[in-house]
Parts: C-alpha cells; sequence; structure tokens
C-alpha cells in the first residue's frame, strides 16, 4: 500500500508542473503561410520547444492589408483558414482595414461565421487612426460577434497608449488585446489599477500580449518596473507572444523564465490566460 501511495504522490506532484509548461505563443506572423509555418516549428524543434496552439496571422511586413484592397485581404484571411484547417494547433487571426467601412464589416461578418476568433489591426502598417469613427464602429462589430480584437500597442503612433484606452472605454463591449503592451510606453498602463476603481468607467475589457517588451525588458534595468507594471494590469490579463520571425519563442520563454515572478504566475502567461480567454 506504501508503495502505492509514494507513486500516487509522485504522480500529483508532477501533475502541476506538466500544465506549467503547456505554450500558447499568442503572435506568430506567417508572411508565407505554410513556408513560414515550416520555419517556425523548425525553430522551436531546434530548442526542444512544443508549443500547444499559437495564434497565427498573415499579414505585417511585407503583407500590409491597406484600405482598398478588400478582396485581395479576403483571399488572404481565405488562405489562412485553409492553413488553419490543416494545422488544428494553429488559431487563425484575420485582418480587415478599419477605413473599407461597410466592405470590412462584411468581411469581419463572414470570417467569424467561418469559425475566426481574433481579428488583428495594426495602426502603423495599416495607416490609420484609432480615433477614427470607423475603427469603433469595426471594434464594436467585433464585440456583437464574440471576436477579440488584437491591435498593435508597440508605442510607435502618437499618443498609442492613450488613444487605445479610450477606444476599450468606449467599446465596453469588446476584448482586447493590445500587443507588446505599450513598448516603452508600458508605464502609462499603470492606470489600469486606477481605472478599475472608478464605479462604472472601465469594463475590464483588455489584456496585453508581452512579445518583444518582454524581451527587451528582461535583464535590463527597468526589469523591476516592467515587472511593476504587469502586476498592476493583472498577470491574468497577459499572454505570451514571440512575434515571429522578428523574435523567436526560445528567447523570449529565455526573458520571462527571467523576470521574478513566481512558477504560478508564469503558468498563467504561458498558456493559463489564453486558455481562459479562448476556450482552449
Amino acid at each position: 500500500m506504501k508503495p502505492f501511495l509514494l507513486a500516487a504522490g509522485l504522480l500529483l506532484s508532477t501533475a502541476p508542473a506538466a500544465a506549467q509548461d503547456k505554450i500558447f505563443d499568442m503572435h506568430v506572423h506567417l508572411h508565407a503561410g505554410a513556408d513560414s509555418l515550416r520555419a517556425y516549428e523548425a525553430q522551436n524543434d531546434a530548442e526542444d520547444i512544443e508549443v500547444d496552439r499559437l495564434g497565427a496571422m498573415w499579414f505585417g511586413g511585407p503583407n500590409q492589408a491597406l484600405a482598398g484592397e478588400i478582396e485581395a485581404t479576403r483571399t488572404a484571411n481565405d488562405a489562412l483558414l485553409a492553413l488553419a484547417a490543416a494545422n488544428p494547433e494553429l488559431l487563425p487571426i484575420a485582418t480587415v482595414h478599419p477605413y473599407d467601412g461597410a466592405a470590412a464589416l462584411a468581411e469581419l461578418d463572414r470570417v467569424a461565421e467561418r469559425g475566426v476568433r481574433i481579428l488583428k489591426i495594426h495602426p502603423h502598417t495599416q495607416r490609420f487612426e484609432v480615433t477614427d469613427p470607423r475603427v469603433a464602429t469595426l471594434v464594436t462589430r467585433a464585440g456583437d460577434l464574440g471576436v477579440t480584437v488584437l491591435i498593435d500597442n508597440a508605442g510607435i503612433v502618437p499618443n498609442d497608449a492613450v488613444n487605445l484606452f479610450n477606444l476599450a472605454l468606449a467599446c465596453p463591449g469588446t476584448t482586447f488585446v493590445f500587443a507588446h503592451m505599450g513598448g516603452l510606453d508600458f508605464r502609462f498602463w499603470n492606470i489600469l489599477a486606477l481605472a478599475r476603481t472608478a464605479d462604472g468607467l472601465f469594463a475590464d475589457n483588455v489584456y496585453f500580449d508581452v512579445s518583444a517588451t518582454l524581451v527587451l525588458a528582461s535583464g535590463s534595468p527597468i526589469e523591476d518596473e516592467f515587472v511593476w507594471t504587469m502586476r498592476n494590469v493583472g498577470v491574468d490579463h497577459l499572454l505570451l507572444g514571440s512575434d515571429f520571425p522578428q523574435l523567436s519563442l526560445s528567447r523570449t520563454l529565455d526573458a520571462l523564465d527571467q523576470l521574478p515572478l513566481t512558477e504560478e504566475e508564469k503558468a498563467k502567461v504561458r498558456y493559463g490566460n489564453a486558455q481562459r480567454l479562448f476556450g482552449l
């Protein structure tokens, strides 16, 4: 009986560690479709990293998805959906351009009907202003459809974080993930600790992926401030992202491991929060 109990105890003690090892990579650019996916997989295999699920997007870099290119955008969205159908670990992230108005809304409706649960838009590369009313119209429709909106927040456009904060306030029915958590302007997001104390102001509908900024902050003079901000915005609201091919998942995981977070907090960032947000 005692050996059995010992073995059972060992199994139970290793179960949490196994759960912590699960990985969801929120931010993977597959500019060349299947070829990019194979390169991503090869890079992870070389580092002995197993990814359970990944958020995959086709645009960014050479693929800009500009206004007036709705047909090309539709074709690219379909190609990503086909790739995801053949690779179930992919969570496809579609895009449209807010300035395409009714056509953008129709495309959002179409991809949502086909199972897309995340829409990515990028003010810098797609050349739009977050404050334009067409952006609020688009993200509100996304919220109505149960589609999460991923928006670049690398601090490379004027008033980036401020405008996104106001967008989240104006569209409380939409869940947002702000990529890169503000870049080097990440300090702004400590305002969420105060926003949550104001009755009726903030719907608590903002999450962040910490891609790229995590790598920059880890091991740097600003590391303590970055961790302080992570906890102020809420570790439950943070998602891991590599920003492949610009950065590797291995480098991102190493950066996360170096931060003075608890193992429970790191497990939430690696997988737990995405599991809860996207029902993985």
